[in-house]
């Protein structure tokens, strides 16, 4: 009646190993690191890069304690922060010889302490959150107007190539602030314009004025666009922040929207600021430009620009026209692909107005090179530089000797364009880690102050199956650190409040079931029945209970952000491993107990009250 069978126990016993295996990364602290990663999207950090600084490190005998290599960059353990210290400064000068052109990132950091075969099992830490583990937070001010700008820019480019195909003649299109002029010599063409305006670009919003003995045509962007351009905006901006911070190493970084034109950041970890705002307010754009053929050795020729192209690890000069033809916001997407041959290519998308442009430049331009150039940091390095071998529009390939790694890169970099509009940074705070430290304390005291407290009541109240409870919710608590830590969940002060209240709300379900058994002892049932039914009438009630609370988790889960958010996660999955914890675990461990003894007289389960009888022991 109250044994599990042999498969049950070992599965149970099998899920209690697992969540201590991952439970277990979160007890070995952080140790201080040093994280080197590309502030250019053209160079990587390769194990090439990863020689040099071990070799720089072991040259000056300062002692590292390990490395990991991954895809946010290169980063090395030290013993002590004095050491990290020394470390930094070292490494920025190998890698940065030249202070106003750097090429990588060196920023401290903190790395998890866990051993390797921990990590090789994928066991790791939890993410600890701003307020736990320090790090910087940041306040970016959207300007808005810059995006309506940027957009009115693109707009007047469109209308020049659409008034000029069509044959329209005007006196130019001018931009006021946020207004679109067009100057016409008469009023039909002025007409005929405003025919093609409407129905090339119904954002627009169109009126009618004389300046003197000039017909205008303005233009402003309709209410309902502006919002649409403000919005996208602001998600561009979300998005590229995701791509630069990736870069410094920061595990699960909080970048939000606050309102409608601002943004939160928060860094957990990062100790350099200095690094983190340089990364964040980094510019970066595409251009495209016609090539200029140059003898080996020549001068450069006139009225052109040069720049640098990686090939095979060399910086080969490449000249350049210094006409623009596209820049970035024409480029709609950009994918790696293979030609028709068979090799590596990179497939490209332009917006209908980039297409008319290129398909313009190509045909007037056969054979000619074209360059794609990436600006950061107001330098610029050609990504890609290709012969023009056939007219082309809106969709085209590069193709050339390129491996398959070098085309995902390629189409990496460029999807990687400019921030949508402009951002400064209104408000700057630092979390130091003492102070997370101190908040990671006095979170660990409370939540251990109420499990002992709760397991003290539970083993006088319940005596041996207080003891089954206390074990159950110690198993509960394990198994929430342990799916935290899977997930790779970030722990903040309202998370730890969150495990606090899953404490108090596990043990409920083993008080519902002990009550339950003591209630059908009351009723005269043997000891065995009576454990065997009180577990599984309490059942509906427990589930009752927590499904009701699962859904108040769930709207917290689905409405709330930021803190709210970090507790409603936190709860629902506390809700969880309770229910797995309370009604499976102590059911085992309550099997081990009295599953085997055939002829049970009475169970420590505490006073079992019967009306007319102060203290009653039940019979079999």
């Amino acid at each position: 009646m109250n044994r599990y069978p042999l498969w049950k126990n070992l599965s149970i016993l099998v899920v209690l190993i697992l969540g201590l295996l991952y439970t277990l990364p979160n007890f070995f602290g952080e140790v201080p690191a040093v994280q080197v990663s590309s502030s250019r999207s053209t160079v990587k950090v390769d194990s090439e890069v990863e020689t040099r600084v071990l070799g720089t490190l072991n040259t000056a005998k300062i002692p590292f304690t390990g490395t990991v290599r991954d895809e946010s960059g290169l980063r090395i353990r030290f013993a002590d922060d004095k050491t990290q210290l020394q470390a930094k400064d070292l490494i920025e000068k190998t890698l940065n010889p030249v202070p106003d052109d750097t090429s990588y990132v060196v920023a401290l950091n903190l790395l998890s302490a866990s051993p390797s075969w921990l990590s090789a099992l994928g066991a790791h830490p939890m993410y600890l959150g701003l307020d736990l583990r320090g790090g910087v937070h940041f306040l970016l001010q959207v300007d808005m107007k810059g995006a309506l700008t940027k957009q009115l820019d693109a707009t007047s480019s469109d209308l020049r190539t659409s008034l000029r195909e069509k044959k329209i003649y005007n006196s130019g299109v001018t931009r006021n602030d946020l207004t679109l002029n067009i100057r016409f010599s008469d009023a039909s063409m002025r007409d005929n314009a405003r025919n093609l305006v409407r129905d090339s670009h119904p954002e627009l919003t169109l009126a009618d004025r004389s300046e003197g003995s000039d017909f205008l045509l303005v233009a402003t962007l309709s209410p309902v666009e502006q919002t649409r351009i403000q919005e996208d905006a602001v998600k561009q901006n979300i998005i590229t922040l995701h791509n630069r911070v990736n870069e410094l190493g920061v595990a699960e970084p909080v970048i939000q929207q606050q309102g409608s034109d601002r943004i939160v950041v928060q860094l957990p970890g990062v100790q350099d600021v200095g690094k983190a705002k340089d990364l964040i307010g980094r510019t970066a754009t595409l251009e495209v430009r016609l090539g200029q053929e140059t003898e080996l050795g020549g001068a450069a020729p006139a009225n052109s620009d040069v720049f640098s192209e990686i090939r095979n690890g060399v910086s080969v000069p490449v000249y350049v026209k210094k006409q623009v033809i596209l820049t970035g916001d024409r480029f709609v997407g950009a994918t790696a692909s293979f030609d028709n041959n068979h090799n590596p290519a990179v497939s490209i998308k332009l917006d209908s107005a980039g297409g008319r442009i290129m398909r313009q430049v190509t045909r007037e331009n056969l054979k000619k090179l074209m360059a794609i150039i990436l600006f950061e940091k107001n330098k610029g390095e050609a990504i890609s530089v290709a012969t023009i071998q056939g007219e082309f529009g809106n969709q085209f390939e590069i193709t050339g000797q390129f491996s398959t790694e070098e085309t995902n890169r390629l189409a990496i970099l460029i999807r990687s364009g400019a921030l949508a509009a402009p951002m400064d940074i209104i408000e700057e705070r630092t979390i130091g880690p003492s102070l997370g430290a101190d908040n990671i304390k006095k979170g660990f005291d409370s939540t251990l102050w109420g499990f002992i407290a709760i397991a003290l009541f539970m083993c006088v109240y319940y005596r041996i199956f207080g003891v089954t409870s206390t074990l159950a919710l110690a198993a509960n608590l394990l198994l929430l650190v342990a799916v935290l830590s899977l997930l790779q969940a970030t722990l903040t002060l309202p998370g730890i409040a969150a495990i606090a209240l899953t404490l108090g709300m596990a043990i409920d379900s083993n008080v519902l079931i002990n009550e339950r058994i003591r209630e059908e002892l009351r009723n005269g049932v043997t000891p065995q029945a009576a454990i065997d039914t009180g577990y599984a009438r309490a059942f509906g009630t427990i589930l009752d209970s927590n499904v009701t609370t699962l859904i108040a988790g769930g709207a917290l889960l689905a409405f709330g952000s930021g803190p709210v958010r970090g507790f409603a996660i936190v709860h629902v999955l506390g809700i969880l491993t309770s229910m797995f914890s309370a009604i499976l675990v102590s059911r085992m461990i309550t099997n081990f107990v009295y599953g085997r003894r055939r002829k049970l007289d009475t169970l420590a389960i505490g006073q079992v009250w019967k009306p007319g009888v102060s203290a009653a022991v039940p019979k079999p």
